[in-house]
């Protein structure tokens, strides 16, 4: 792939644009309701902050952040919403809160020493891929929200992170089925939103192709793929496109083919 922007300043770019979208909400709309089901643009914000004071103090407090993840449940879901009801107010304290947790979390992201671990809730990882794994978070949650007002994002070749991410993760549709991964990751053959070429992955695994957005969308999940321009050369890498997914626990329901315009050409 390209050289592209450090993950960290793409990372606070994101949260920047996000930031900016909902400073401009009338505050009658962070109760609309989003694709995710029983989710309003409230609980999408409240969730994003949570997982973003998450990440802050797994990079600056390794001890508190461990002292956290043991006290959590057994309960995916149930932790997910325990976590962001904690941060459910109105529309201007949650915007603020925003901006102090996402700022946090890029700072203490960014100054974790090269090569350092961070705790994390399924194994330690480093600090560039936790801010990958937050770009993925913020493009998911922050396209219902997106989705929900009609506004359509105008993504940037930041997204390489997230493409980077997502195959690094490769496995995880996998694992949330309990399903044995195949021995290879699938090799992607990418159009950047610069128009750019991104290929990842072994040059004989069976390829994945098309638009990188259409391939964000897939891997988390806010697009059937029979909505994207996403094709397969090969059975398993065909399997894969049914169940990419770039996050560990449950799959969720996804989105209905259909629900949306096809965003790829």
């Amino acid at each position: 792939m390209t050289e592209q922007t450090d993950v960290f300043s793409a990372l606070a770019a994101d949260c920047t644009e996000f930031e900016k979208l909902l400073s401009g909400l009338h505050p009658d709309l962070w109760s609309e309701p989003t694709p995710a089901p029983r989710w309003s643009i409230r609980h999408q914000v409240a969730h994003l902050t949570a997982v973003f004071r998450m990440a802050a103090t797994a990079a600056s407090d390794p001890a508190a952040f461990q002292a956290m993840a043991a006290s959590l449940g057994p309960d995916f879901d149930a932790n997910v919403t325990a976590a962001l009801h904690r941060f459910l107010a109105d529309a201007g304290v949650m915007t603020a809160r925003w901006r102090t947790e996402w700022t946090g979390a890029v700072s203490a992201l960014s100054a974790v020493p090269a090569g350092t671990l961070v705790p994390w809730l399924v194994r330690p990882i480093p600090a560039p891929v936790l801010a990958a794994a937050g770009m993925t978070e913020l493009f998911g949650h922050g396209h219902d929200v997106a989705d929900t007002l009609g506004v359509t994002p105008q993504y940037t070749d930041r997204i390489g992170h997230i493409v980077e991410f997502g195959h690094r993760t490769w496995d995880f549709g996998y694992l949330a089925r309990d399903l044995t991964p195949p021995a290879a990751a699938p090799r992607f053959d990418l159009r950047a939103p610069s128009g750019a070429r991104w290929v990842l992955g072994a040059d004989d695994a069976e390829t994945v192709s098309g638009d990188a957005v259409d391939l964000c969308l897939l891997i988390t999940r806010r697009r059937h793929r029979a909505d994207l321009g996403l094709t397969a050369s090969g059975p398993e890498a065909d399997r894969w496109l049914d169940i990419a997914q770039a996050y560990r626990g449950p799959a969720g329901e996804g989105r209905r083919p259909g629900q949306f315009a096809q965003v790829g050409p």
